[in-house]
């Protein structure tokens, strides 16, 4: 798709107009992520203490110390990259991680529990790392990054709530709601991989010329980006050791742990940063999120 998205962006007329398909594609994109989210099961994520109390320690305290340190070690001379970075790496996966827990033969459904409490925290505090991570780095507006946040996440979402208590009143009471969380959402995740990669096309189309005249960046994140992986599975696995999680419940953790929620990261990168094109190419390793997740699985 990166490739595709800087080939066809040497035209003229592409480069200009692939901008403006952006934003509303990661829009749709978002709303099918949320709509597989059952926003009023979020009780449920508390009935396993340990678990999901180790959870949030690991995601939205011990990640954002490694993210400051790691970016203050690789990244301070570049100051937009570090922004990407902060926004990819203290974002948990919202979808992806439960298949990957699924071939590792975990707790699924532990891991879908804690999901929406995982979703709604890293709403809140994404803004907050990136002040406090970030802040000093880079000019930042809050206004317009609060504005970002507002029009890339929480439309989708609200338009998510009310498609589920649509298809709730015209749908579920039909065919029942195993069915309709077995059948019709798993759709809304297969489709959501086609509007993450038209707007990586049209991103990479629309700055791709920048990208190639900025090739290290890919280098620059490297090591970074390793050691997240890296480091975030030691500790999870000591950690499992620590608080004696069976099998199941261990590779649900480690798994959430590692894979990250790069398509809300870039959506907020859109809206909030669209003069900062190095910030949503920062944000756009995906590829390695993924492959780190199917190795450690």
């Amino acid at each position: 798709m990166v490739l595709l998205g800087i080939l066809i962006g040497q035209i003229d007329v592409v480069a200009t107009y692939s901008e403006y398909l952006i934003m509303p594609v990661l829009m749709i994109m978002l709303f099918l992520v949320f709509i597989q989210v059952p926003l009023k099961e979020i009780g449920k994520s508390f009935k396993n203490i340990k678990f999901t109390s180790t959870e949030i320690i690991i995601y939205f305290i011990w990640t954002p110390v490694m993210i400051f340190v790691l970016g203050r070690l690789f990244l301070s001379n570049h100051p937009d990259i570090l922004i990407g970075f902060v926004m990819l790496m203290v974002t948990p996966c919202t979808d992806w991680y439960l298949i990957f827990t699924g071939i590792a033969k975990g707790n699924v459904a532990l891991g879908s529990s804690t999901l929406p409490l995982n979703l709604i925290l890293q709403l809140l505090l994404l803004p907050v790392y990136i002040l406090l991570i970030g802040g000093t780095s880079v000019s930042i507006d809050m206004l317009d990054l609060g504005k970002g946040v507002l029009i890339s996440l929480m439309i989708p979402l609200l338009y998510s709530i009310v498609a589920r208590n649509v298809a709730r009143k015209f749908i579920i009471d039909k065919m029942g709601v195993s069915s309709f969380e077995e059948k019709i959402v798993p759709k809304a995740c297969d489709y959501q991989g086609y509007f993450l990669n038209i707007a990586i096309i049209a991103m990479f189309a629309s700055q791709g010329k920048v990208l190639l005249n900025n090739l290290q960046i890919l280098l620059i994140l490297l090591v970074p980006v390793l050691l997240f992986f890296v480091i975030n599975f030691v500790v999870g696995r000591l950690v499992d050791k620590a608080i004696k999680l069976n099998y199941e419940d261990s590779v649900s953790l480690s798994l959430t742990t590692l894979a990250r929620n790069s398509p809300i990261a870039l959506a907020i990168a859109v809206a909030a940063f669209p003069d900062k094109p190095l910030i949503s190419f920062g944000l756009d390793n995906r590829s390695i999120d993924r492959i780190t997740c199917i190795v450690f699985s």
